[in-house]
């Protein structure tokens, strides 16, 4: 059966936002109308900010299309990126447990469409399903290894080390796998980029260079890299 959302964004019609949930695929089609009728849409320009850190968690998000960037402040005011989310993502289910205050910021990378459920409306969709709960805390503990895996790389690495890290993590959510290369159309500008591993937005475009000088990558443009040596790459880290 095709289920389509009346009150769905443009990026729903002719299917079914819920579906595109990893934590939802299981549900059948009575339990994902169910929870379509829940939902609420909300569109964002790119650079709106979601939330900022601080605010009352009480709102779970789901990307139906865009990219979003969730990041913190260091000490110092610089940006720290934690993860970038992209369609079929959702965010800010820790402080849905936690029910207390969101605990990073989350911003539009580009023009984004989100589909959203209360901390209540959750609640009552996981007493229904318990296994959805289980999905959420799979993906919380998967994110929760990735930010230490993160805060090691920035303590322990040198500068080599963290570009590689950075793009090795690039190529896992976003890689494209062509004939014999990996091609990456980039989500992030190339400030982005120097927020997410800790360096000047300069040092990202030396070793850019550097990696393609020595045959690792190819770089197209400023939203294109080409990977030529996943190998070469990973012996960095």
């Amino acid at each position: 059966m095709s289920i389509k959302c009346g009150n769905c964004c443009d990026g729903c019609r002719g299917g079914l936002c819920a579906s595109k949930v990893p934590i939802f695929e299981n549900l059948n089609d009575e339990e994902l109308v169910e929870i379509v009728d829940t939902i609420n849409h909300k569109e964002f320009s790119k650079g709106d900010k979601i939330f900022s850190e601080g605010n009352i968690g009480n709102t779970l998000y789901f990307i139906n299309q865009g990219q979003i960037k969730l990041y913190k402040y260091t000490k110092d005011g610089k940006e720290q990126i934690l993860h970038v989310l992209s369609d079929g993502d959702f965010f800010g289910e820790l402080d849905l447990i936690n029910a207390s205050k969101y605990t990073f910021n989350a911003k539009a990378i580009v023009d984004s469409k989100i589909c959203t459920l209360t901390k209540d409306e959750m609640k009552n969709i996981i007493m229904k399903n318990p296994e959805i709960a289980m999905k959420v805390l799979e993906t919380m503990g998967e994110r929760l290894a990735k930010v230490e895996n993160l805060v090691q790389n920035l303590a322990t690495n040198d500068v080599d080390s963290r570009m590689a890290y950075l793009l090795i993590d690039l190529i896992e959510k976003y890689g494209e796998l062509l004939e014999k290369n990996i091609s990456i159309e980039l989500p992030l500008s190339r400030e982005e980029m120097a927020n997410y591993i800790g360096v000047t937005r300069e040092t990202i475009s030396r070793k850019l260079k550097k990696f393609e000088d020595e045959k690792l990558i190819k770089i197209i443009g400023t939203k294109k890299i080409v990977i030529l040596d996943e190998e070469g790459l990973r012996d960095y880290i």
